[in-house]
């Protein structure tokens, strides 16, 4: 049953894969090892490292064995451990990226989306009610069990619950290596927004729009 796991999970990476030129550009060359010996390459977004000569690649390049271990929970009972070409240097420009997450009893992953990729969740272990929300604010949510997958929409917010009694385990492929990620309940309280918009938008009173601040302030959050 383990390997039949592995192998699907396999399968839907693999097959992501395929659509990564919908976000990232086609890759020129079958693949690109960081050389951390040169300086990297400061862009708008991100640091690239010229890559190292094909011939001097190893095996080792290509294998990650980060995802062994569970991450550290947040207060919201979720640990994550993401993989991109920081981590994993062999994803290095195939357009991919990809994390296990971990959910205690109860736990959430609170509303989130990703900016530039599309993601695939496959449940390895539980009972995770997953959704998301599209542009007509109408919700596709339903209870995903072991073995299931849900896809969610590039740029669309997203959310996941355990609602067994035992932990969750999710795998998660995403068609950029730099996918973004912006948590909705940061973004508005953590981010600076005017107080004064804020209480317009929300009904919230100034007492309460500072509890959501210091709730939400991105150098406290976890």
């Amino acid at each position: 049953m383990v390997v039949l796991k592995l192998w699907v999970l396999l399968l839907i990476v693999s097959m992501h894969g395929y659509g990564t030129l919908a976000s990232d550009p086609d890759p020129i060359q079958d693949f690109c090892i960081p050389n951390p010996k040169y300086g990297a390459i400061g862009t708008a977004h991100l640091s690239i490292l010229p890559c190292k000569n094909s011939s001097e690649a190893t095996t080792d390049d290509f294998v990650f064995s980060g995802l062994k271990a569970i991450g550290n929970f947040s207060d919201t009972g979720l640990a994550t451990i993401p993989v991109n070409p920081g981590v994993f240097p062999g994803i290095n420009t195939l357009g991919m990226s990809f994390v296990r997450a971990d959910l205690k009893a109860g736990g959430i992953n609170p509303p989130h989306f990703h900016p530039r990729a599309t993601e695939i969740a496959y449940v390895v272990q539980g009972s995770v009610y997953s959704g998301f929300v599209d542009s007509n604010n109408r919700v596709f949510a339903r209870v995903i069990e072991q073995g299931e997958v849900m896809v969610f929409p590039r740029g669309l917010v997203h959310f996941q619950m355990n609602v067994g009694e035992k932990p969750a385990t999710i795998f998660a492929s995403l068609n950029s290596q730099n996918p973004g990620l912006q948590k909705i309940p940061t973004a508005i309280f953590g981010s600076g927004i005017n107080e004064k918009l804020l209480e317009k938008a929300f009904g919230l009173t100034p007492k309460q729009i500072g509890t959501m601040r210091r709730r939400f302030d991105p150098k406290t959050v976890r």
